[in-house]
């Protein structure tokens, strides 16, 4: 007698895969993508699928798993959209990052005031840094699981091909030519500025950048460098470490309030005019006529071009530097684009400046490494890293728009700042919060934020910073949530 037929039902139930012994009836009813999505994650981060290898195709996983392809297609778009895997053509689809493994939590929730303190230190970073945290939302924080490992094995393999032995000695210390030569023709395509090779000092990031001017214009006579308030904790520090005066210059919906800066008598001034950093705000055009005037009567401005690249929701707003050459000294980096581990950054400065800065570069550390910068140029050269530009701007308006509802949903209150551009959005919050005692609560609650009052010399509405390009659509609902929860406990 023949076996009776079995219904489709009884196939999805029954149905199973030698990889990763996948069985479709762990998934819940109306979850299976959610569920196959998990299992793979947790796969990669465990190394059982380690980088390098390629999942199944979706055809046969989902005749293995029986169920529809679209299980499968959704779940391997959702790794993608993480970082995790990308499609290689005929090559399939392909592990290229795994998950960061998830940090214990602390035994006991850290004491306030030693968190998040009204007054932080210089070490206040690390600190931070330190600080167990299931969901970060720190801002500046690139997705690093989207760094292109194998665009980047690929242009090493290629970089060290053609490698001469002379290539591995002591080079100029304003970097290789290939990375000036690469940084100049970016610059000239994407920023409006117009620089020859030669002028490009190839530096460990935008701090170094702030140390060497530091160190050129003490020697030049001048102590004070006006800063943007609000404005970075990080960039007042530095500069404050190099014994540099720091006076505070409202910034307001028009970006920094030039008369302000020519009243405060300050010879230089130093701000991140395409995306200002917290507000997000651009100067406007009434404004940077009045900074190229306060500039061409003798100021000099230093342009921060912090996470210009990534905009969304707007045109791109051209560099001072292009306009005023010898009024401007101009840095930017590889940070917010690849990976802050890099450390590889650049510096334009006026000519007058030049032979300074370039002493104190030598002085530093005799120039950056030789083998990334030259990756990095084969990168820029190849073509690569605009495309990765371009998937991250994709990723990046996806988890900016989920966390402007998830804001929306769970603190309705909250006034969002800077969403057209950035890695981060700023919240100004009820004068009533203490937003240190607030980031503290939400730290205790597993999520890692940033307080505004940090950035901010003088009196302000209270907020919080929160960077999104490192989370997942969830892990951002997740942490809003995690914030509004601490906001109703307080």
């Amino acid at each position: 007698m023949g076996r009776a037929k079995t219904t489709a039902s009884e196939r999805s139930i029954s149905a199973g895969s030698d990889f990763l012994h996948l069985t479709i009836a762990d998934a819940a009813p109306g979850g299976r993508a959610d569920w196959l999505t998990d299992r793979l994650r947790q796969a990669i981060a465990e190394g059982r699928v380690p980088v390098g290898d390629r999942l199944p195709p979706t055809r046969v996983l989902a005749a293995d798993l029986g169920v529809s392809r679209g299980v499968v297609t959704e779940a391997y778009q959702r790794l993608t959209e993480e970082g995790h895997v990308a499609g290689r053509g005929r090559a399939g689809t392909v592990v290229v990052a795994a998950p960061a493994a998830p940090t214990p939590a602390p035994a006991a929730a850290p004491a306030p005031v030693a968190t998040f303190p009204p007054a932080p230190g210089t070490d206040i970073f690390d600190a931070v840094r330190a600080a167990h945290a299931s969901i970060d939302l720190t801002p500046g924080v690139p997705d690093l699981a989207a760094f292109p490992r194998a665009d980047w094995l690929r242009a090493e393999r290629t970089v060290l091909r053609r490698l001469a032995a002379a290539d591995l000695g002591y080079g100029d210390p304003c970097g290789t030519p290939a990375l000036r030569q690469a940084v100049a023709a970016a610059l000239a395509r994407n920023r409006g500025i117009s620089v020859d090779p030669a002028e490009v000092i190839i530096v460990a990031g935008v701090s170094q950048a702030l140390g060497l001017l530091a160190q050129a214009l003490t020697a030049a006579g001048v102590d004070r460098i006006a800063v943007e308030d609000p404005g970075s904790l990080g960039v007042r520090q530095h500069l404050n470490n190099w014994r540099m005066d720091t006076p505070p210059i409202t910034v307001d919906d028009a970006g920094l309030r030039v008369d302000e800066l020519v009243a405060s008598g300050a010879p230089a001034v130093m701000l991140t005019p395409a995306h200002q950093f917290p507000t997000g705000v651009v100067l406007d055009g009434d404004r940077r006529r009045h900074l190229v005037a306060w500039a061409r009567a003798g100021g000099l401005i230093i342009e921060d071009d912090y996470d210009a690249e990534h905009r969304y929701d707007r045109p791109p707003v051209p560099a001072l530097r292009g306009l005023l050459p010898e009024q401007v000294c101009y840095a930017g980096s590889v940070s917010k684009l690849l990976a802050p581990a890099l450390r590889v950054g650049w510096l334009l400065v006026p000519a007058r400046l030049r032979e300074a800065v370039v002493a104190a570069k030598r002085n530093a550390d005799l120039g950056n490494a030789v083998l990334p910068q030259l990756v990095l140029a084969e990168l820029m050269t190849s073509g690569a890293f605009e495309r990765h530009l371009r998937l991250l701007r994709r990723r990046h308006i996806r988890r900016r728009d989920a966390m402007i509802a998830a804001l929306a949903r769970a603190l309705p209150s909250a006034t969002v700042h800077g969403a057209a551009a950035g890695l981060h959005l700023m919240i100004t919050l009820d004068d009533a919060v203490l937003d240190t005692e607030l980031a503290t609560a939400t730290l205790a609650r597993g999520v890692k934020v940033q307080p505004l009052s940090w950035h901010c010399q003088r009196p302000y509405r209270p907020g919080l910073v929160l960077g999104y390009a490192a989370r997942t659509p969830t892990e951002i609902e997740d942490g809003v949530a995690a914030v509004a929860a601490a906001l109703r406990s307080g």
